[in-house]
């Protein structure tokens, strides 16, 4: 006698709920190549996750209307996005960073295309956001909004998450800080370079002979270069930190 997998109503909504909220997290989670991914990878990429969530599934007892069915698709989306927003304002802050650096010292005048977008963009734009993909793994990120997902699911079962205005508010909060952490991040660097233009101009003032204008460029990409291997030795430890300021978002997103 063959055994027979039955699935019920109420273990298919929770597994439709659940794949929705997975689902709407990887539209801003900074994978490396996530926007360009073909499709298929991405739903499965999805169906993974939600299948190691099986555990947590919750179980509906009432089927709903479809009404009410779509009122809760549109609130686990959002929970979803909310979550991906909290750890993609990580990596826009590096991008903003890299892309401050990059005026300063003279890598915007190389463009290259963007994995992600397929524009146009400089090239330490396109690190930064190669480098918080792969931090992203190397720190165990992933394991953490697993985790985060599990604790929602228990908190907020599919169909009862109410986003409240503190919660909002400290995800906007949160956005609005990526400019500034991205600024930080870049100041040092612009500080060195600005001692340079300035010791330049001061050996140009001392001797005019001096073409000074040839060597200025180099000069500040060689150090700028030389500094941002000095910072790509703190970046784990940065990214670690704002991730866990991220994670404090998460939470109060979730908590009731």
């Amino acid at each position: 006698m063959r055994g027979e997998l039955v699935l019920s109503i109420s273990t298919l909504l929770g597994f439709l709920l659940t794949l929705i909220r997975v689902s709407g997290v990887f539209i801003f989670v900074p994978l490396p190549g996530i926007t360009s991914m073909i499709n298929p990878a991405r739903v499965i990429l999805s169906l993974g996750i939600t299948i190691a969530l099986f555990p947590v599934w919750p179980e509906i007892p009432v089927v709903p209307s479809a009404g009410v069915f779509l009122l809760w698709v549109l609130t686990e989306a959002a929970l979803g996005v909310g979550v991906g927003l909290t750890v993609a304002f990580v990596s826009e802050s590096l991008a903003v960073g890299s892309q401050v650096i990059g005026l300063q010292a003279g890598y915007g005048f190389a463009a290259t295309i963007d994995p992600n977008t397929q524009a146009d963009s400089s090239v330490l734009v396109i690190y930064s956001q190669l480098a918080a993909g792969l931090l992203f793994f190397a720190t165990g990120i992933d394991r953490d909004v697993l985790r985060v997902f599990a604790r929602s699911l228990e908190v907020w079962p599919p169909g009862t998450f109410v986003l409240s205005r503190g919660a909002a508010e400290q995800v906007l909060f949160l956005g609005t800080g990526m400019l500034g952490t991205g600024l930080r991040l870049a100041f040092p660097i612009i500080a060195i370079l600005v001692m340079v233009d300035i010791s330049l101009a001061l050996l140009g003032r001392v001797n005019s002979q001096l073409h000074l204008l040839t060597i200025a460029f180099p000069v500040k990409m060689l150090i700028g270069l030389a500094m941002l291997g000095w910072l790509a030795l703190l970046l784990p430890t940065l990214y670690r930190a704002e991730m866990n300021s991220s994670f404090s978002v998460m939470r109060g997103l979730i908590a009731r």
